[in-house]
């Protein structure tokens, strides 16, 4: 099943061939939908290549807060520490 954003980036991707089938009529309705199947896999392709690219920055971006979140406890744990009398 195509979601939403595929079938925008493929309706955008063959919006020339469906305008010149539906408004201009200078492109038969058979090749303009057969434009516009061609294009659903490639936008869904283009749709999982961005995806990808979005989640290897969002896994670096959820390692480093962990990361800086370790340290922030630690440096709380090591300033209100039991055997620390002030």
């Amino acid at each position: 099943m195509f979601r939403l954003p595929v079938l925008l980036l493929a309706l955008t991707l063959s919006a020339p061939a469906l305008w010149s089938a539906f408004i201009s009529g200078s492109m038969s309705t058979e090749t303009a939908l057969i434009r516009f199947l061609i294009a659903m896999p490639i936008a869904a392709a283009m749709a999982m290549v961005f995806r990808s690219i979005v989640r290897l920055y969002e896994r670096d971006s959820v390692a480093a807060r962990r990361k800086e979140l370790a340290r922030t406890l630690a440096a709380k744990d090591a300033d209100f520490s039991p055997d620390r009398q002030s």
